[in-house]
């Protein structure tokens, strides 16, 4: 996190969190959605400046209960996410012609396991650094399926077999179904919806307690 942010952040603790308002779309495009295009249910536009979106990516961080947000200044924006809180590019080093996986805020990402999900999509999860924490996951750019099938044996039903990694080093390749890589990952791909259920949920609750009452 920057430290501009850790200074807004002590000095102003209490902003109001912000949601529905940043997405981040199937290939690493962060994208703006005013109130029209989340009435739509819009992607939003494409930010194309640069030093916004590195600003994002440095400030790009998840919650406890598994929500991902950009920390602007003091204010937490949280992101709605269309797959995966992560998407990763597959290449060849020019130098040492191996493969690299680099997620879309420009960092390498060190794969643990690889999964094909339902749809035909490449998933990567990565070690989360801390044993509690749910595995940091990452679906593959789909520009890049061409390179990973270069690389892969799959079995007839298309969901199994091995992904040939670097030196000498092979990941089986596990099935998921796209429905369950949220729960599976411990990852909210729309905290404004979560948002917005909270309040029904409460007034259910409510409303239950007030007829259980004599």
């Amino acid at each position: 996190m920057d430290e501009i942010v850790k200074q807004a952040l002590a000095k102003w603790p209490n902003v109001p969190h912000c949601t529905g308002w940043l997405l981040l779309d199937r290939r690493g495009t962060w994208r703006m959605r005013d109130e029209a295009a989340q009435a739509r249910g819009a992607l939003g536009e494409p930010i194309r400046h640069t030093a916004l979106i590195g600003f994002i990516n440095r400030n790009y961080e998840s919650d406890p209960h598994g929500q991902w947000f950009f920390q602007n200044g003091p204010q937490r924006v949280y992101v709605e996410l269309v797959y995966t809180p992560w998407i990763v590019r597959l290449a060849i080093d020019a130098t040492s012609g191996a493969l690299t996986l680099t997620d879309h805020t420009g960092q390498p990402f060190a794969p643990a396991a690889v999964y094909v999900d339902d749809d035909g999509g490449v998933l990567f999860a990565g070690d989360a650094g801390d044993v509690s924490a749910a595995p940091r996951v990452a679906a593959l750019h789909d520009h890049d399926l061409d390179l990973f099938s270069e690389h892969a044996e799959l079995s007839a039903d298309g969901l199994s077999g091995k992904f040939d990694w670097r030196d000498g080093r092979a990941l089986p390749l596990q099935s998921v179904a796209r429905a369950d890589v949220e729960a599976r990952f411990g990852f909210v791909a729309s905290p404004a919806g979560r948002a917005s259920a909270a309040p029904a949920a409460a007034g259910t609750r409510n409303a239950a307690g007030e007829s259980g009452k004599t």
